[in-house]
């Protein structure tokens, strides 16, 4: 490869259309090492990148980019895209208050065709812009990347069978094949596409057909010939797409830029004859280029720092148990002792620390794939038959499955926990994955209960609760570490909807639920420091309220004041005004909650004043009538 990278000389994928078509795999490999180079300084999604090199290069140089519609599913695999199409330059900065974003938004540049931070959509997200193109008079492709992970996402085959329905001629679906979503790929259908034409039985099986139809006369070749398409068709995934009305295109290699090229170009010809929809079928491999990323894709998928030479990562410094490290473990504990209890996953098995469980319990743990509406109603009849189901999803993901926990789970009062990991802000996955809504859906439901802990050791006790209350149950914990409290050696549940008294005061009542109570606890300490009496309730609940406690401690102060991680509307400060509404009591309140609008990457809770200062500070302007 040359010392001057070409890289460096494109700012738009207009630029990269430029080079002769023999530069083009130069470009892919400065990529690659520019992605290497860049997120081993600041973290990222590595593995999926590496993997997706070739296609998203080639991609742009044979399609007419962005009038021809790019829609990525997830984001995960989005680097390369991001590097040709203007923001190279601004790597230092992703996943950081006013950088990049590491997933696609439709904000962060007119590349970015549709937002993708969520499985699933890219199919359906095209297919809605190729007719949305066709009712304005354009006559432009939109073309979906979706890797098979996703593909394992219902409404994916939704979205194919309305395409094929339709047979809406101007989509290209590009199946990014390596076998892998975050975690390894489970299904039938991940199964059925491993068992390519790539195979080694499938090769040898082709390629005696072929000598054997070439050693054949006349008419008998062609018939041969006609046999050998059925063979190809038996041994091919093509025939799934094909009954669905796609044009199969593939298997090919993923990583072969000629192969690739030439690929795309035959289809963008078969696009203007009017041959789709089509469906190219590429295999590829996750972490492609960088050896430690190809040995574990799965510890390189999400990085923090690494050095590049060895791919060590920087040590971990020494600190308190996480949230999910202690649900792991306080759930195997529990199951230790109840055979009824079951772990669900949705493809998040790592991430949930339920692979812990599935160590301890391979024959009841269950990854349903990148599907969490199968996932809830699985569950729901798991608890219809007596068992105790644990559904760990992250909070942003389960929104996905809503109406099956209305429909299947909370109407019919059945037996379902929900561990909801990641609630709260995030950090640098920013607004795609902001767990900030469960509160007010969880807690508008029949029959449902709806919990937060203050730290790690409570977690503990109201997981028990969870499990133990005969209904459904969601608790809801934050990412990353505890506050490193005494961790109790015994589990017991706690009363449902009782809260706990941390502090008595007659000024102001602070009322706080999950990850802010500690500092809501810190902020009463600094406000005694100045003369007012601040009393603090961890309300635990979010549903049911202990409305006793509440009322008694709101009647003898001044003013309430509610804390949460979470959106304002309809959220845990809503259920204590409706709490002090019904009993009639009239005081001063106010709530403390995350704003009702979009929040991206890079923002903490102190930046909405929910840290102890920011706290104490909103109490003391109340008492002043600010």
């Amino acid at each position: 490869m040359s010392d001057v990278r070409l890289l460096y000389g494109i700012d738009c994928p207009a630029d990269l259309r430029k080079l002769p078509r023999e530069s083009i795999e130069q470009i892919a490999e400065e990529i690659r090492s520019e992605i290497l180079e860049r997120v081993s300084q600041t973290g990222g999604h590595l593995a999926s990148s590496l993997g997706a090199v070739e296609l998203i290069t080639a991609l742009h140089y044979v399609f007419d980019t962005p009038n021809d519609r790019v829609v990525f599913d997830v984001g995960h695999q989005g680097y390369p895209h991001k590097m040709l199409t203007g923001r190279r330059n601004q790597f230092e900065s992703i996943g950081q208050l006013d950088g990049i974003s590491k997933f696609l938004r439709r904000s962060e540049s007119p590349y970015d065709t549709f937002g993708a931070g969520h499985a699933g959509t890219s199919i359906s997200a095209a297919l809605g812009m190729a007719r949305g193109m066709r009712h304005r008079g354009e006559d432009n492709l939109a073309i979906a990347f979706i890797g098979d992970g996703a593909m394992t996402a219902g409404m994916a085959f939704e979205a194919l069978n309305h395409a094929g329905h339709i047979q809406e001629k101007n989509l290209v679906v590009i199946l990014n094949d390596n076998e892998m979503s975050i975690s390894p790929n489970v299904g039938a259908l991940s199964s059925y596409l491993s068992r390519t034409l790539s195979a080694p039985t499938a090769r040898r099986v082709k390629g005696w057909a072929r000598d054997f139809i070439t050693s054949m006369p006349g008419d008998m070749l062609h018939w041969a010939r006609k046999a050998e398409e059925s063979l190809k068709v038996f041994f091919s995934p093509g025939l799934l797409f094909e009954t669905l009305n796609f044009r199969y295109v593939g298997p090919i290699e993923g990583h072969r830029m000629d192969v690739v090229l030439e690929t795309f170009k035959n289809v963008k010809e078969m696009i203007a004859a009017g041959d789709g929809p089509i469906l190219i079928h590429a295999l590829t491999e996750k972490g492609h280029g960088y050896e430690p990323a190809e040995r574990d894709p799965l510890k390189y998928h999400g990085v923090t720092k690494f050095n590049v030479e060895s791919g060590q990562f920087a040590p971990k410094k020494s600190g308190p148990p996480s949230y999910t490290s202690v649900f792991s473990d306080t759930l195997i504990r529990l199951a230790e002792e109840d055979e009824r209890i079951i772990g669900i996953t949705a493809a998040m098995a790592p991430g949930t620390g339920l692979d812990r469980f599935e160590q301890a319990f391979p024959d009841r743990f269950y990854d349903v794939g990148i599907a969490e509406q199968h996932g809830v109603t699985f569950a729901a009849g798991l608890a219809a038959e007596g068992m105790k189901p644990v559904a760990a999803i992250y909070s942003t993901f389960l929104q996905r499955a809503y109406d099956q926990v209305v429909h299947d789970v909370c109407l019919q009062n059945l037996d379902v926990t929900f561990a909801l990991d990641r609630g709260g802000l995030v950090g640098a996955d920013g607004a795609t994955h902001q767990g900030i809504f469960d509160y007010t859906y969880m807690r508008s439901l029949p029959n449902a209960v709806a919990m937060a802990p203050k730290d790690e050791n409570e977690l503990q006790h109201l997981l028990a609760t969870a499990i133990e209350h005969p209904g459904p149950a969601a608790i809801r914990f934050p990412r990353g570490a505890g506050f490193g409290v005494p961790m109790d050696p015994e589990v017991k549940a706690i009363p449902l909807g009782k809260a706990e008294v941390l502090r008595d005061g007659d000024d102001v009542l602070i009322v706080a639920v999950g990850s802010v109570v500690h500092p809501a606890l810190e902020a009463a300490v600094e406000l005694n420091s100045r003369g007012i009496s601040a009393a603090v309730l961890n309300a635990r609940f979010i549903r049911p309220l202990d409305t006793e406690r509440l009322l008694a401690l709101a009647s003898r102060c001044k003013v309430v004041v509610t804390v949460e991680e979470h959106v304002a509307a309809g959220g845990f400060g809503s259920a204590v005004l409706e709490a002090l509404s019904a009993a009639d009591l009239e005081v001063r309140t106010l709530c403390l909650a995350l704003p009702n609008e979009i929040i991206e990457h890079g923002v903490s809770p102190a930046d909405f004043g929910l840290d102890a200062h920011g706290i104490a500070k909103s109490v003391e302007a109340l008492l002043r009538g600010e």
